[in-house]
């Protein structure tokens, strides 16, 4: 969430960096503030009273000791305490709808992120490779289905549609991709993790997912109140960073470098017609995701190397991919900085995004209450950062398309055989 602080001191900042993203998060700003001023003017209130109730029973003392008669003085006490009790009230139900206010109000945009409303508006940073020259390319599904790698009427027989199932060569090409993922984001100096599947409701508040997409994901354990308290991880961002919530971690423990692979849950509510042909988008898929803490003074240049870490992926299988910078109005909810990485599906004839590379700034750490100790022994909090190392199945389907033979056998890149175990489907 943003410093309550920077909004006290500069609001109107604030809202200007925030209504580049569009919609009218700007205007929680204004509340934000009534209630930050409704909050502390109860605790002044407050504090002035039980000052006035310290003196008054000061005189209950004195009185008692003389042998007088108190109750006059006592009835005052108690219209004190009464008055106290509804200050502290108020104050707590400010400061509850404050804090509601704040994890609604989106992350501020980096300074150089390209304005504009929408995908329309990002910029190509880079290429790299060249777009395979095949005659009349087929799809993922025809190839996929020519080879039997993956089984839609299963995945629906058992969980409905959104749902697949990789059977045969398809599952074995899934477990290789995944273990060459890990095995290279390792290489480049990540830990590997193994985290839970399911996640708490203060876990996704932390990175930023609810309260605002609380529709797209898979809640369960709900009490009742009818408020979900686990969810299904919707992505491995969730469980990884909130390793660390409210840690203090020394400063030479900085940057902490992790990598895991998980299934990931999505409902994609409202995503219908969405490249929805295929494995393109489904309820349930494979992701290695990367998470770094960094020191606030090197959030953006490590984000760099993380965005390299992802593209690393795709050059040593040789796929042709391009790199796009997200501007304001395309951003996610909590980044402050954000590299798309689209890789080339042939058979769609279009770009497929399979890597999102972002800086959160210390936004994600306020939500967690992550914090490092600096030299100078003060609290302070860190950077996060995160990107897909990469998603799988779009993965999946650029190399299915891109690597595709004229007779139609799947020719594998030299990095992956080793894993596959043989160098081709057919």
């Amino acid at each position: 969430m943003l410093d309550i602080r920077v909004i006290r001191e500069n609001p109107t900042a604030v809202q200007d960096a925030i209504k580049p993203r569009g919609g009218d998060h700007w205007k929680l700003v204004n509340e934000v503030l009534a209630c930050d001023e409704a909050r502390r003017h109860a605790e002044t209130e407050k504090q002035s009273l039980q000052a006035d109730r310290k003196r008054v029973s000061k005189e209950i003392g004195m009185l008692k000791g003389k042998g007088e008669d108190t109750s006059a003085i006592e009835d005052q006490v108690r219209l004190i305490n009464a008055r106290i009790s509804a200050y502290d009230t108020e104050a707590e139900a400010t400061s509850a709808r404050q804090a509601d206010l704040l994890l609604n109000i989106p992350n501020m945009p980096h300074a150089d992120c390209p304005v504009g409303s929408d995908e329309s508006a990002n910029p190509v940073v880079r290429e790299w490779g060249s777009k395979p020259d095949l005659t009349e390319p087929k799809d993922h599904v025809e190839l996929a289905l020519k080879h039997g790698l993956v089984n839609w009427d299963d995945g629906t027989r058992v969980a409905g549609s959104g749902f697949v199932v990789y059977r045969g060569q398809g599952a074995k090409l899934e477990r290789a991709l995944i273990n060459f993922l890990l095995d290279t984001q390792s290489a480049n100096g990540y830990e590997e993790v193994n985290v839970p599947h399911l996640v708490k409701r203060e876990c996704m508040e932390g990175t930023g997912q609810l309260p605002k997409f609380e529709d797209d994901m898979y809640g369960t354990d709900a009490g009742d109140d009818g408020i979900n308290n686990l969810f299904l991880a919707p992505t491995a961002e969730v469980p990884v960073t909130n390793l660390y919530r409210d840690t203090i971690l020394a400063e030479s423990e900085l940057p902490v470098k992790m990598v895991a692979y998980t299934p990931c849950f999505r409902r994609e509510a409202g995503s219908a017609g969405r490249d929805n042909k295929g494995i393109i988008r489904m309820h349930q898929f494979d992701k290695v995701e990367l998470v770094q803490v960094v020191h606030p003074d090197k959030g953006f240049e490590v984000l760099e190397q993380l965005t390299a870490h992802a593209e690393s992926i795709l050059q040593k299988l040789g796929l042709h991919y391009r790199t796009i910078e997200l501007c304001t109005g395309d951003l996610g909810f909590s980044s402050a900085k954000t590299y798309d990485i689209e890789v080339w599906a042939p058979g769609h004839g279009k770009y497929l995004e399979v890597s999102s590379c972002s800086c959160f700034g210390d936004y994600q750490a306020r939500r967690m209450k992550l914090r490092f100790k600096d030299s100078e022994g003060k609290n302070r909090f860190p950077h996060t950062l995160n990107g897909s190392g990469t998603a799988l199945p779009r993965l999946y389907v650029a190399l299915l398309e891109q690597c595709q033979q004229p007779d139609g056998s799947i020719k594998l890149p030299a990095a992956l055989v080793p894993y596959f175990g043989a160098e081709e489907i057919k």
